[in-house]
């Protein structure tokens, strides 16, 4: 039996991220974003490309639009913290479904870094310095599925 294993690596050379940041809960999504860019830099990312929706619910058709521009993967940045209402489902799932349909239908990675939380020192905690930053977390698994599909395209 042959097998052949295709594996991404954490090299963001040449690589043309997208960044789709809701500003909704601002205070959170902003260390969200600088998690991501401060891990871009440190794998080398070519180039990022930051684009501001007003919340979650918008970050799908912004990952779509950041796919056409040519971004090799996408980064979602959101936080929705649970209120009184049924309204923390909708966005949740919404969203989170929005972005899944957008990465099968273009093929680009689109990663999730919408904060589900119940409260704000969770939000916080989510969003802290070094590696627990969900934003740095999603630009790991972007950087390394463009990398895992660009090489299984070549084989």
């Amino acid at each position: 039996m042959r097998e052949t294993r295709v594996e991404g690596k954490l090299e963001g050379a040449g690589l043309h991220i997208g960044i789709a940041v809701a500003v909704w809960n601002q205070s959170i999504t902003n260390r969200l974003l600088e998690g991501a860019k401060r891990r871009c830099e440190e794998l080398g990312v070519d180039r990022v490309t930051v684009l501001t929706v007003p919340g979650a619910l918008e970050l799908p058709l912004a990952a779509q639009a950041l796919t056409g521009k040519g971004c090799d993967a996408v980064v979602a940045i959101g936080a929705v913290v649970r209120g009184e209402t049924d309204h923390y489902d909708i966005v949740v799932r919404e969203s989170s479904a929005g972005i899944s349909r957008v990465a099968l239908q273009t093929g680009t990675p689109i990663t999730n870094a919408i904060l589900a939380v119940h409260d704000f020192s969770q939000a916080m905690e989510r969003a802290g310095h070094g590696e627990a930053n969900k934003g740095f977390e999603a630009v790991d698994a972007a950087v390394a599925l463009a990398q895992a599909l660009a090489d299984l395209e070549r084989q």
